[in-house]
């Protein structure tokens, strides 16, 4: 059966009769939903397909399906509003965890990006409270699951400080890789940054929780300080810490053609 518009007419777009008005703002439900900020387009397809989503209070199973102007989209009994996307990136300082909320009343990433916008973002990805560096929030449910994910192998690079030096044969154990209790980590590149080995500087694209430390504690060193200065191609180039900004239009093209 096909499924009727909220006038009882057949939606023009899936009976191929082709709209009068030629300004359409139409739009996929999977894209809808993923501007929502409920989560990605893919995952979009996989509530449609499970019966999960209405429109005007109707299940809609049919992927392709488009929604129109005044339509109402609900997951559940929650309407979902589809939201301007935004984009802010944050020089995260210490002591501020990576989560929207804390049950311990600790310090989030949220309080300092409060007034960022109006619209409900979330960090993408995580920094444990003790590391600094760059830290993209955004309320696009698509791209932070490109972002994250293992397959893409989004590069990041940190800037390391050791309690001591690190030695050559660290070194070369690093770089053909490290056995952890998770099993192999690889990073992609790694230097030092000074004469004496205690500054290093870590490319790598496992999103593991806190790989970075846990390679240095594996061969019995500290990190005192782990600041991430790169993530996806941003960096905190004239961002001060503890400071946001909205990525600027080429900023997020690149991230989302990002390959």
């Amino acid at each position: 059966m096909t499924f009727k518009h909220k006038s009882g007419k057949k939606n023009p777009r899936r009976s191929g009769v082709k709209e009068k008005s030629p300004e359409s703002h139409e739009m996929r439900l999977n894209k809808y939903i993923a501007q929502s900020g409920l989560c990605s387009r893919r995952e979009a397809d996989n509530l449609i397909q499970q019966g999960k989503i209405k429109v005007n209070k109707k299940v809609v199973t049919e992927m392709g399906y488009k929604v129109m102007p005044g339509d109402k989209v609900y997951y559940g009994s929650k309407l979902l509003k589809k939201e301007q996307l935004v984009y802010v990136l944050l020089n995260k300082p210490k002591d501020f965890i990576t989560t929207t909320k804390d049950t311990h009343e600790r310090k989030t990433v949220m309080q300092l990006v409060a007034n960022a916008c109006d619209e409900r973002i979330y960090p993408v990805g995580r920094l444990d409270r003790n590391t600094t560096g760059v830290l993209l929030l955004t309320n696009d449910g698509e791209l932070s699951k490109k972002l994250t994910h293992p397959s893409h192998k989004v590069s990041k690079v940190y800037q390391i400080e050791l309690n001591k030096p690190v030695t050559e044969e660290d070194l070369e154990k690093i770089k053909k890789g490290v056995m952890l209790e998770d099993g192999e980590i690889k990073v992609d590149d790694i230097a030092t940054l000074d004469p004496e080995g205690k500054f290093l500087g870590v490319e790598i694209h496992s999103g593991r929780n806190r790989i970075v430390r846990r390679i240095f504690e594996a061969l019995g060193y500290d990190v005192v300080r782990l600041d991430r200065v790169m993530f996806a191609g941003l960096t905190k180039k004239n961002l001060p810490r503890g400071k946001w900004r909205h990525l600027q239009k080429k900023e997020i093209i690149r991230l989302k053609y990002f390959k």
